[in-house]
């Protein structure tokens, strides 16, 4: 009779244990709502478009408004009005590896954080848009020639076609 209530015992708790076992597909779920929350905020966002003569130049100025604060206090000086932000990552660990990329090829990289936890890796930011716009600018020529966007996103994981001016609201 022992044997059989360890046995029942067993058999409950092996059950109450897989059904507490989180799906994969539940955190895909809410993943996807994310993302799909940030692409309507990113669309609503107001933004601005200057043409530029230059054939390396990207067409499309990017301008979006958001409230950020550095992560680091050393960086918090060196956060202004506008920014060059050429990644937007989630998790903080791939922000901060990105950080020490940039980094070693000579940008002084700034890490903030908006409300919505996301992390804004910035490679240069200014009080004047038009020098956030000539910098933008400039990071997209310097990595356009550096070589494909395949090459770039397996050396830094960003493809870097897709920079753009983050305006600090306060």
């Amino acid at each position: 009779m022992k044997k059989f209530h360890y046995a029942l015992v067993l058999v409950s708790l092996l059950l109450i244990g897989v059904s507490c076992k989180p799906k994969q597909s539940a955190y895909k779920q809410v993943y996807e709502a994310a993302k799909e929350k940030e692409m309507q905020q990113t669309a609503s966002q107001p933004s601005t478009v200057a043409k530029d003569a230059s054939p390396l130049a990207p067409v499309e100025v990017s301008v979006r408004k958001e409230k950020v604060e550095a992560v680091y206090p050393a960086d918090a000086a060196g956060l202004k009005r506008y920014s060059v932000v050429i990644a937007s990552l989630s998790v903080k660990l791939n922000a901060e590896l990105l950080k020490g990329r940039m980094e070693n090829d000579g940008y002084p990289v700034i890490l903030a954080q908006n409300e919505q936890g996301m992390y804004r890796v910035i490679v240069a930011s200014y009080d004047d848009k038009a020098q956030a716009a000539a910098k933008r600018d400039e990071v997209y020529r310097i990595y356009s020639a550096k070589g494909s966007t395949d090459h770039l996103r397996k050396t830094y994981g960003v493809p870097f076609n897709d920079l753009w001016i983050l305006e600090r609201q306060y």
